[in-house]
């Protein structure tokens, strides 16, 4: 039997009594309906996880003891990071959700031409904190105990011209293009990638001017037009297969 999972962002330590904060709480006593001594693995995004117990509930309020620290990560070899245009609606929470669910390293929302949805000031910050909250429940949900990080939003003209690091550390950079006779299988391995994608539209042709100007290569994934919340869902998915943990079965 799976134990609950909960991310709590202080610091965790052996032997420490701890409360959990107000969201995990609640939901560990309202939806779980957990009782005192029951276990639960805590993690607090540094690595590694706590076996913890119950030891006292006061209505919400939840009082735990940590037991021993397991050295245990489920982080891929593969390091990506996700450049994804904003989409529309909730296609952006489930687009970083599964993202953290197929190991995706960091995100980095960014507003394109085409991208319906318009975030700034205030309300970008919100959206990018709630983002980071996806990124924590879902790393509840998988087992990840390193939690990927959502970048501050910005425009995706001004990303492209900042350095992409020097010639040793430069990761290898990709974009989705359905006419171009490249595959992801006809890349050479690496072990570094940033993967940019397009909004509902896809990537502007001056966009993919641009980012092709800074390394970016073209690739497709097969014959059919992907949406915005699948293509780099799939592409993750393809390259975990090829160069990260889903090759080792």
């Amino acid at each position: 039997m799976n134990l609950p999972r909960f991310y709590c962002r202080e610091a965790l330590a052996p032997g420490a009594h701890v409360e959990l904060p107000e969201p995990v709480a609640r939901h560990a006593v309202r939806v779980l309906r957990l009782p005192p001594g029951a276990p639960m693995v805590l993690f607090d995004g540094r690595g590694g996880e706590y076996l913890a117990h119950i030891q006292r509930i006061e209505r919400d309020r939840v009082l735990v003891e940590l037991a021993g620290w397991t050295e245990i990560e489920r982080e891929s070899p593969l390091s990506v990071t996700l450049i994804q245009a904003l989409q529309a609606g909730e296609k952006m929470d489930f687009t970083i959700q599964k993202a953290v669910e197929l190991g995706v390293r960091d995100i980095v929302p960014v507003e394109s031409r085409r991208s319906v949805l318009k975030l700034a000031g205030e309300r970008a910050a919100k959206r990018v904190a709630h983002w980071q909250g996806v990124v924590a429940a879902a790393c509840e949900q998988c087992g990840r105990n390193q939690l990927p990080l959502v970048a501050p939003l910005e425009r995706l003209d001004r990303w492209l011209a900042r350095p992409a690091g020097s010639a040793d550390s430069a990761p290898l950079r990709l974009l989705l293009a359905p006419d171009v006779e490249n595959t992801l299988a006809d890349i050479a391995p690496a072990t570094n990638v940033q993967l940019l994608i397009g909004a509902e539209g896809g990537l502007d042709p001056q966009e993919i001017a641009a980012a092709r100007q800074v390394g970016f290569q073209a690739v497709r994934m097969g014959p059919r037009v992907l949406r915005t919340e699948t293509a780099g869902l799939a592409a993750l998915a393809v390259l975990q297969a090829l160069w990260g943990d889903f090759k080792g079965g």
